[in-house]
């Protein structure tokens, strides 16, 4: 069953219910027993045995804790208590109250919300939750839809880190960049010179990032985005009520007619300092000799970097609340406890569905789906100027069901250095460059991605509600990067495939504004009559 087309299953199974039902949990874990299953050919005592060694194997690796998957889950129930402090305090009501003043439309909220996304380039999911916290309370507002929200924080999360040289991103796809060139004695470039040419040849993260400020400034919805963006315009609630929020923190809780904008930016501000500071200090220790930043980036435990950040943030929290406390004496002592409580709880939602997901892929992975899909994309007979394309959509696919766009990297990268080493040595930069877009379109397209599960989060959005309404404008994105790799490829001219998204894009938003104009006008003469 590993490494053949039966390892499609899985995934495909997980995915097609979790559309279907809109149930993550019980799709994902649909999944999870039918990897279970194929790995043991059906045996259900040996399945069992598997199944606990996976879970197991989320908390301790190799007779150790796994502290990269504890700190994350740590961190996100630190970031639970933090918001819900903050909200307890007033800190999202004044900063909310603030926005109100400054930012006065819909779309100068939605374009704050990915400047926001741009700048916190750091890490996906520190940008994913952070993002999230800061942007919230405007968006929210201004009558935006947490659903518009999350596609806004997930096409600005990864998208940004996969071009950032001095991220966490960055650093692990230089050093595998790094190994291709050795396997292939490829001296003349440096791999992070190589990284930094490949960025303007990244056409999904120009695409993605263009789309958003086109939709933002232009108003333009399509999908099910636009019935999420009319219900918020008409009534105020961001997301729909029947629905389970992760992380969204209940309206029964107190807030301090006190508060002040300081009460939320402190907070994320000393949440930002306490991570990157943790990441710079972890990435030294680790790095013999003299250390440049990407050595800093390479070597840094970003895990642990969110944790400490995050418990930092909290400290910040809670001497604010004691100081409006001693200050104003409007909140009870009890209300902390209250707040850790409630923050932990809220955070449920999404910490089940992220240990899910991560079994499911590492189930997978035992399954050899990645290894599978490669297979298909190295055996495919193409002329070479077609391959970027290719590697664009494979790995797209790779991504988009195995959950990981990191994975695809490590898969796909080497194997892209194997094509194009024994078929045109010139076309190897946009290859690579593909298989990093690619891999970031598949990731935003996948139920089961910790990105998308962390975009929800952050936005305080429904999961499957974010997929759904974040599916089309991926697509969309994903249609016009792959006609840009086409000629690239045909062209090997980086400029002639920016310039085709370009004109792709500005023929997508006269398309779209037409049909917005023309339905406007049906609107205007069916309420005359």
């Amino acid at each position: 069953m590993e490494n053949s087309i039966f390892s499609l299953l899985p995934p495909l199974l997980a995915i097609v219910m979790v559309i279907i039902t809109k149930r993550v949990l019980l799709s994902l874990g649909t999944g999870i027993i039918a990897s279970a299953l194929l790995l043991e050919k059906g045996n259900p005592v040996n399945s069992v045995s598997t199944l606990w060694e996976t879970i197991k194997g989320i908390f301790i690796e190799d007779g150790s804790l796994n502290t990269w998957n504890i700190y994350i889950v740590l961190f996100l129930f630190v970031l639970g208590a933090i918001t819900t402090l903050i909200n307890i305090v007033g800190g999202s009501r004044a900063f909310g109250e603030w926005a109100m003043t400054r930012v006065k439309s819909r779309a100068g909220a939605q374009v704050l919300a990915a400047v926001f996304g741009i700048i916190i380039f750091i890490d996906d999911y520190f940008n994913a939750l952070a993002v999230g916290q800061v942007a919230r309370p405007i968006t929210d507002r201004h009558r935006v839809s947490r659903a518009k929200l999350a596609y806004i924080i997930d096409s600005t999360s990864a998208p940004v880190c996969v071009v950032a040289p001095i991220s966490s991103w960055g650093a692990f796809i230089i050093g595998i960049i790094g190994t291709v060139f050795i396997t292939h004695n490829i001296t003349d470039i440096s791999p992070l010179t190589a990284f930094l040419q490949m960025i303007p040849m990244n056409l999904y993260v120009w695409t993605s990032l263009a789309l958003v400020f086109i939709i933002a400034i232009r108003n333009i919805d399509f999908g099910s985005m636009k019935v999420h963006e009319d219900r918020t315009i008409e009534t105020g609630v961001p997301y729909d009520p029947n629905k389970t929020i992760p992380g969204e923190v209940k309206d029964d809780l107190p807030h301090s007619e006190k508060g002040v904008v300081g009460d939320l930016l402190w907070p994320i501000a000393a949440l930002f300092i306490g991570t990157v500071g943790i990441i710079f200090w972890s990435g030294l220790n680790e790095t013999e000799g003299k250390a440049s930043i990407m050595d800093i980036f390479a070597n840094a435990d970003v895990s642990a970097a969110l944790l400490y950040g995050g418990l930092f943030g909290l400290v910040v929290t809670i001497a604010l609340f004691f100081r409006q406390q001693m200050k104003h004496k409007s909140l009870e002592s009890k209300y902390i406890i209250t707040g850790l409580k409630v923050g932990i709880q809220s955070m449920m939602p999404a910490v089940l569905i992220l240990l899910f997901a991560w079994a499911i892929s590492a189930l997978i992975d035992d399954l050899g789906t990645g290894v599978y899909l490669a297979s298909l994309v190295e055996k495919s007979q193409l002329d070479p100027m077609f391959l970027p394309v290719v590697l664009f959509f494979g790995a797209g696919i790779m991504a988009f069901s195995t959950g990981t766009s990191w994975g695809a990297f490590g898969i796909l990268l080497p194997i892209a250095g194997q094509i194009i080493a024994v078929t045109d040595i010139s076309l190897l930069l946009p290859a690579m460059a593909a298989v990093l877009a690619g891999s970031v379109f598949g990731d935003h397209c996948s139920p089961i991605s910790d990105t998308t599960i962390l975009s929800s989060t952050g936005a305080g959005c429904n999961h499957m509600d974010h997929v759904l309404t974040q599916l089309p404008y991926a697509i969309t994105a994903g249609i016009i990067s792959g006609v840009g790799y086409i000629v690239l490829g045909m062209t090997d001219n980086t400029l002639l495939g920016l310039l085709t998204i370009i004109l792709l894009l500005v023929i997508f938003t006269l398309i779209m504004e037409n049909k917005k104009k023309k339905k406007l006008k049906l609107n205007s003469k069916l309420s005359a009559k």
